[in-house]
Parts: C-alpha cells; structure tokens; sequence
C-alpha cells in the first residue's frame, strides 16, 4: 500500500511553519491517541502514520529530501535515520516533545529545593492610624524551618539519601506500548531523596507549623486595598528553599465623621437656621482637632466649604488633600406655642419672592414643564 503524503496526512501546505506543523501534528495526534481510541486498529494506524509524517518534516534535512524526491528520496538514508524506523532519537522522544507539558514532560515536580508559598494577613486600622501611619504587631501561624534537622526532614546525624528509583531526578520515564511518557517518581514523589528515618519533630516534612509575632511598619496614607510586603516571611521552603513573602493587605473602617475619598476627606456638619440666615462662626472637626469655619449670611444647604490642607497626605507622595464640609440646614425641633407663634409672624413677614428666590424659580420651572395647569 502506497503512503500518504506527509503535509496532506497532517493538514498542512508544504511550505508551512515549523510551529504550526507542530500544532497540526498535535491536533492529529491527539485526535487518534491510542488511549483515547482503545481496540481501534484504524485509529492506532493513524496515529503512527502522524507521528511518522512528522519526525520527518521536523528534520530539515529530512524535509528538505521529502520535497525534493517524496518517499524515495528517505530510503536508506542510514545517515538521517530513515523514515520507517524513527531515527535519532526514535518516536518517544518526538512525542516526548510535543505532548511533554501534557503528559508530566515538563509538568512534574523536579528534586531539589523550593521556594515557601506566599501569605496574606488582613490589617484592619482606623482612619486615624492609617493617616499618620503606626507599627503594629501581628500574629502570623505559618510554616517554619524545622530546628531539630534544620529543614532537612531527617533525624539529627542523619541525612536524607538519593531515591534509587530515579536517581534523584524526581522523574521516571514509563513505557506504555510503543510510546513512554515521563512520570513523577512514585518511590519520592518528586523529591529526588528518601528518608529513611525521620525527625521525630516535624515527622520528615522539614517544616513545622509555629505562630510568629512581627512588627509591621504601617507607611503615613495607607488606604483600603493597599498592600504592604514582608520580603521571606512566607511560609519556610521545602528541601531549605527560600521562603515565601507575606502581604499585609490593610482595610480602613469606617470613620464616625469622615468618609475618605484618596487625599481629600468629608463631613458634614449641620447649621442651626440662625446661622445659616444671619452668617456666624462654627467648630468643625479635622483629623489634627477642631477649628473654626465662618459661615457667610444666607448660606443654602448643602453648600461646600473647602478647608485647604486639612486632608490626607497619600503614602504615594505628594501635595496634601482638603477637608470638605458640606453644611447641612437642620429644621428645629420640640418648639414651644410662643416660639411657633414667633415662627408664623417671621412667615408673615417674608412672604417677598425676594426671600425665596430659589423657591419661586423652582416654581416657575415647574409651571412651565406641566403647562398653566394649577399646583
């Protein structure tokens, strides 16, 4: 029986890519692996035939023959293998190659040491700590070198030893058929060493669970999702890798008075009517105390006023932020007759647009949108 051509056995032009002849040969490969195809002749004849089409087009000296004289031009070309036999390397390699990160190639845990994993600890801090920045103490749990075998896992006078199933690498490499793949090493699961006896402290793992104290630097500015790193104060590494850093991720609770908006801060304060009619002077409160804030005469609620400088300085640099105060008109209450009857002749008296101007616009506008009809 003649042999397909190679490009048309992979679905690919002859003057493809070497990267998207990998990608066909993988989706071809794939499509056809035995393991995904078991009892099935055809599909394990497919399989082949890719692999075969692509240990050739691969090679450019192979290739480079195939395009110029087809299959003849690679019998007994001893020197490049051959096409039938799978030279070089021979097809494990070839599928090692393509499918590693598959199937555990490249995936797998090598011996050797490895670095601790990272930790976070949620800081919560007031308002005022977080401006003015403080040090704080936290307690961590975490995992730290063992003292007894000083992360080593074994019994003190003792060491661990090269894991003889595969040599210390943490791989081995299985034969399934006519192809192999490379495994994490069963014997030491990937560590490259066994230990025969181990500490008795941290039961062989290198590593023993202890809650730490740190004092934590907390910058001026600090806000709600910033974060804060301690560089190796993560979790210990296995094998006497390095450790891990811990993130020191910092939330601000919310403040009685103030709401924070990056460098500027808000508040609102209430103003008695007097006040706002007549104009006078108020308290008003800042991170720093209190201080006095002139109110002008016939003030509306609502407005804003502007204290420069009374905000916060952000942990990133730069000019400090304002204090806004929104003042906020509040109605009186629990009125005796004699002060509601002062009220009604203070009615009477301004019942002027000029004293409503806003009140008699709004008006206005209202007639115009509903038309003459009467409100």
């Amino acid at each position: 029986m003649a042999k397909r051509d190679y490009y048309e056995v992979l679905g690919v032009d002859k003057g493809t890519s070497d990267a998207e002849l990998k990608k066909a040969y993988r989706r071809v490969a794939m499509k056809y692996h035995p393991d995904r195809n078991p009892d099935d002749a055809k599909a394990e004849e497919k399989f082949k035939e890719a692999s075969e089409a692509y240990e050739v087009l691969s090679d450019s000296q192979k290739r480079a023959a195939y395009d110029q004289y087809g299959h003849e031009g690679l019998e007994g070309a001893a020197g490049m293998g051959g096409a039938g036999g799978f030279g070089g390397g021979g097809f494990s390699d070839i599928f090692g190659d393509v499918f590693g990160d598959i199937f555990g190639g490249a995936a797998g845990r090598r011996g050797g040491p490895a670095r601790g994993a990272d930790l976070r600890y949620n800081l919560e801090l007031g308002l005022e700590e977080a401006v003015k920045g403080k040090a704080v103490k936290i307690k961590v749990p975490t995992l730290v070198s063992c003292g007894t075998c000083n992360g080593s896992g074994a019994k003190p006078g003792t060491s661990p030893t090269t894991c003889t199933t595969c040599g210390g690498h943490g791989q081995v490499r299985m034969q399934q058929g006519f192809f192999s793949v490379q495994q994490t090493c069963p014997t030491c699961r990937g560590t490259g060493s066994i230990i025969s006896d181990p500490c008795s402290a941290c039961h062989g793992q290198g590593r023993v669970e202890e809650t730490k104290t740190l004092s934590v630097k907390v910058p001026p500015g600090v806000d709600t999702g910033d974060r804060i790193r301690l560089a190796g104060e993560g979790e210990a590494g296995a094998e006497g890798g390095p450790a891990g850093d811990l993130y020191v991720q910092v939330h601000v609770r919310e403040h009685e008075f103030f709401q924070r908006d990056g460098k500027n801060l808000y508040c609102e304060v209430p103003i008695s009517i007097f006040e706002a009619c007549l104009g006078g002077e108020i308290e008003v409160p800042t991170l720093d105390g209190r201080v006095k804030l002139r109110v002008p005469a016939e003030t509306q609620t609502g407005k804003l006023f502007r204290l420069r400088g009374k905000g916060v300085s952000s942990v990133r640099g730069g000019t400090t932020g304002d204090l806004m105060c929104r003042v906020v008109l509040e109605t009186p209450v629990n009125l005796s007759k004699d002060q509601k009857d002062l009220l009604e002749k203070l009615r009477d008296s301004m019942k002027s647009k000029k004293h409503s101007p806003r009140q008699e616009s709004w008006f206005e506008g209202m007639k115009n949108f509903f038309g003459d009809m009467k409100l």
